[in-house]
């Protein structure tokens, strides 16, 4: 048990660098998808469709998690808080497992929504993915803070402002992600680009 106690004590001692590497790693991965750079599994365009449904669910219940976890902390109440935001918090690390087996399937859809319709898309879609990659590093340091402190020492740290702007990045992020995923998928359909 000596590793987790060592990574733990020197994430309490550095959570800005342990922030920075766990990003930088994070960025990695999904630029390395991107760039076909990444061993992942050739998959169906079946596949690639289910995983874009399954990714709108875990958002849909990584959404909900943040909201009851903003819920949990307004209301005193921070061991539902901690339970909420880390339950958020795993749903967006399935979620990167999904996107980016689904980025390494290589196939893309485009909206067939024209005119004033698609610029509300791409615009909210690209507000998504803006805030998808800045709220990265803010999840992490709050999380890297929530885990190593105590619910007394947190009170000294940056860990309820840095919370706050995580908690709205992402929370606007995945909304956002949800609206364009029901436009794309369910209301004015897509074609394969």
């Amino acid at each position: 048990m000596a590793v987790p106690e060592t990574f733990q004590s020197r994430a309490r001692a550095r959570p800005r660098a342990v922030t920075a590497v766990l990003s930088v790693i994070g960025y990695v991965l999904v630029v390395g998808a991107f760039a076909g750079l990444l061993p992942l599994p050739d998959i169906s365009r079946d596949a690639v469709i289910l995983l874009g449904d399954a990714i709108a669910v875990v958002n849909f219940w990584a959404l909900l998690a943040i909201v009851a976890g903003v819920y949990f902390i307004r209301t005193d109440q921070v061991r539902k808080h901690r339970a909420a935001m880390l339950t958020a918090f795993s749903l967006i690390i399935l979620f990167l497992m999904l996107y980016l087996t689904k980025v390494g399937g290589g196939f893309e859809k485009e909206i067939q929504a024209t005119g004033l319709v698609r610029g509300a898309y791409i615009a909210m879609l690209a507000i998504h993915i803006f805030l998808s990659a800045v709220s990265v590093p803010v999840v992490l340091h709050a999380v890297v803070l929530g885990l190593t402190h105590t619910p007394a020492e947190l009170r000294e740290t940056v860990h309820a402002r840095v919370g706050q702007i995580a908690a709205a990045a992402w929370s606007l992020s995945l909304f956002l992600g949800l609206v364009t995923y029901v436009m794309l998928n369910h209301v004015y359909m897509w074609t394969p680009r």
